[in-house]
C-alpha cells in the first residue's frame, strides 16, 4: 500500500506505467477500485491510497469498488 501523499506525482506515473501499481482506494471509506474509475479519481489526495494487486488491497481490509468492479463488489458483499 502506498500512500499519495508519500510519493511524488512524477514517480507515481513512473510506477503506474510499469504496473507496479494497479489499483487506487480510499484510506478512509477502506474501498479499492481501478484506477480509471470515476469515483477514485474524485478522492483527496490526502485519502487517496495505491496498490499493485487485488490481494494486497484484500489483506488490509479493502472491499471493491461498486462502480467499477461491480462483479467483485457483489462477490464481496455475498460472501458477508
Amino acid at each position: 500500500m502506498t500512500l499519495h501523499n508519500d510519493i511524488s506525482d512524477i514517480e507515481l506515473r513512473k510506477q503506474i506505467r510499469l504496473t507496479n501499481l494497479n489499483f487506487g482506494g480510499n484510506i478512509r471509506l477502506k474501498i479499492y477500485g481501478k484506477l480509471t474509475c470515476w469515483s477514485g479519481k474524485k478522492l483527496k489526495k490526502t485519502n487517496r491510497v495505491f496498490f499493485s494487486s487485488q490481494k494486497d488491497a484484500e489483506d488490509k481490509g479493502f472491499r471493491p469498488c461498486g462502480h467499477c468492479m461491480a462483479i467483485d463488489y457483489k462477490n464481496w458483499k455475498h460472501s458477508k
